[in-house]
């Protein structure tokens, strides 16, 4: 199997190591040429180019499958819309003759919910932030490009919704922030939904196989989120005893949401996907025992 990245970060790249594993080829696009020495001791090879230079993409080979999970640099000149709605634009564009199957990352951030309510994949999608509504964009692209998600046809596609990513280097700043004692805005009780980035990378490996066996998903659209959304107090909280940091301090006068609560059950079930890290404390003395020492 042949495996097209355009995004190469915190999911992509390890990704592109479990199929490298694997003994698939894995080539990755990159308008970073810092990261290519990196990559390519993980026999990773590398197209230099830029989403929002078509030209760029040109050079893009053929292959089975793409993993598009491109996210957004701030240090970008380009806004967020650009980079994501016209980003995933060019590079679909281009490489649709010559890619069959394609997994597009997506947000959460598309649901509008927020007063606490459970969404899965049949949820109406009515987000309140340019975030949400950016995401919302991007997905139209890949379903006017790849029109044929999710049937098993030559060409389809499957778009995976991912709640918020945690996993080994992203709880740094926040530790940091907790033992200093840091105000955290919002509510205490708003609901956080979290995904490992090991069991992330799980779901895209299974759903690429089911995409190249030709034949049909249960669905073009997936959620995936752990199997115990958290309160912020429990979760940071959970943090904090673990670091020696004080008690945790709320500004109520900051956001008021309850948020909501994302029920992936449908992709555990249908792809038989057992978590590693069902609720996402599990992982903590794992993730922070690095941090301690």
């Amino acid at each position: 199997m042949h495996v097209l990245i355009a995004g190469c970060g915190y999911l992509g790249l390890r990704a592109a190591r479990a199929w490298r594993e694997a003994g698939h080829q894995v080539t990755a696009l990159s308008r970073h040429p810092d990261r290519h020495p990196e990559w390519s001791e993980w026999g990773i090879d590398i197209v230099h180019g830029d989403v929002l230079e078509p030209e760029s993409l040109r050079a893009l080979p053929a292959a089975d499958l793409c993993l598009y999970a491109v996210g957004y640099d701030r240090t970008a000149s380009a806004d967020k819309r650009t980079v994501y709605v016209d980003g995933v634009c060019h590079v679909l564009k281009e490489i649709r003759s010559r890619v069959r199957k394609l997994i597009f990352i997506s947000s959460s951030s598309v649901y509008g919910q927020s007063a606490g309510e459970w969404v899965n994949e049949q949820s109406p999608c009515g987000p309140d932030s340019e975030s949400g509504r950016i995401c919302v964009d991007a997905e139209h692209q890949v379903r006017e490009i790849y029109p044929d998600c999710g049937t098993g046809s030559e060409q389809s596609a499957v778009i995976l919704r991912l709640t918020g990513i945690y996993g080994p280097g992203r709880l740094i700043a926040r530790c940091d922030q907790l033992r200093q004692g840091h105000t955290l805005s919002g509510r205490p009780d708003a609901w956080l939904n979290l995904i490992h980035v090991d069991d992330a990378v799980q779901a895209v490996q299974l759903l690429a196989a089911g995409l190249l066996a030709d034949r049909p998903l249960c669905s073009s659209l997936y959620l995936l989120s752990d199997e115990a959304p958290l309160t912020r107090e429990e979760f940071y909280g959970a943090i904090a005893r673990r670091i020696g940091a004080p008690p945790l301090v709320f500004d109520l006068q900051g956001d008021v949401s309850l948020n909501k609560r994302c029920d992936s059950r449908l992709i555990r079930k249908e792809l038989g996907l057992t978590l590693r890290f069902p609720r996402a404390t599990s992982a903590l003395e794992q993730l922070l025992s690095p941090l301690m020492q």
